[in-house]
């Protein structure tokens, strides 16, 4: 977040979270930054109402993500940038150094598993193209552009 204000992207920023815990450390710290409690399946904006959308770290814990992506779709104007673990490789990065062994890595807050490749066709959706991707490991970031 701070790359992109610093980075004068944008003027107006505004975040959603979802658990009251989230918002009290989100506003620490961006002190700046209008957050607000909201529900990702049902966002309080009408359509077209931001020019970028920044979903980072989310979706893999949704049990409807296609639905999530579809409101994030919704709401933005232009472009969403999101990004999820590409999980074989985050699963290994956390075996290794010794974390969630019994669940051989696997996070047991992530309910949704994609490699690169399915997360790919997953956003594959009526109304967007994939203008960029990268996969620095462990993860895969993924820039959409909203089709006129």
């Amino acid at each position: 977040m701070k790359r992109l204000k610093n980075a004068k992207i944008g003027k107006n920023w505004e975040g959603v979270e979802y658990l009251d815990r989230a918002i009290d450390i989100g506003k620490k710290i961006h002190s700046d930054l209008k957050i607000i409690k909201g529900d990702i399946y049902k966002l309080p904006y009408s359509a077209n109402s931001f020019d970028l959308i920044v979903c980072t770290e989310v979706l893999e814990h949704l049990e409807y993500p296609k639905k999530a992506l579809r409101e994030l779709v919704r709401v933005s104007k232009k472009y969403v940038l999101l990004s999820v673990p590409n999980e074989p490789w985050f699963m290994l990065g956390n075996f290794l150094r010794g974390k969630n062994l019994s669940r051989w890595g696997n996070d047991i807050e992530h309910i949704q598993h994609w490699s690169t490749g399915s997360f790919f066709r997953f956003v594959n959706i009526k109304g967007v193209k994939i203008v960029d991707k990268k996969r620095p490991l462990p993860w895969t970031i993924i820039l959409l552009k909203k089709s006129s």
